[in-house]
């Protein structure tokens, strides 16, 4: 599992690897009954505070996202992805929505927003 923590990004930290770890889930990377790494393991890893990630954690738990057993660790938590995807798109359709009216009053074209959306997405895949 690989997760990537930026101090210039504006979400915290246990925001950052709910976030993270949901998409590899959600992508098949880390499948169901797959171990996470211990609280002080993925701490200790990303040299944050043990507080922090168990934060994550219990955020990723209360979302079914992943189990915890007791003296045993974190588990990747059998899920529906379908209906995970859904409740994805949704939040996407909401993010474009708002994308849309903001371009409208900027006074921007559909087409230079879908090149301006075009720019992001290959920036993300470098």
């Amino acid at each position: 599992m690989e997760l990537i923590i930026r101090n210039t990004d504006n979400q915290p930290i246990y925001e950052q690897i709910c976030r993270q770890i949901k998409a590899q889930i959600i992508a098949g990377q880390l499948p169901p009954g797959e171990p996470l790494p211990s609280i002080r393991a993925l701490a200790k890893d990303l040299k944050i505070s043990v507080i922090t990630t168990k934060r994550a954690y219990d955020e990723l738990e209360a979302q079914g996202f992943i189990h915890t057993v007791a003296g045993k660790g974190s588990f990747v938590a059998e899920k529906d992805l379908a209906l995970v995807r859904e409740q994805r798109l949704v939040e996407l359709e909401r993010h474009l929505t708002a994308a849309a009216e903001l371009a409208r009053a900027c006074g921007l074209s559909p087409a230079e927003l879908t090149e301006m959306l075009n720019i992001l997405l290959k920036e993300e895949n470098q």
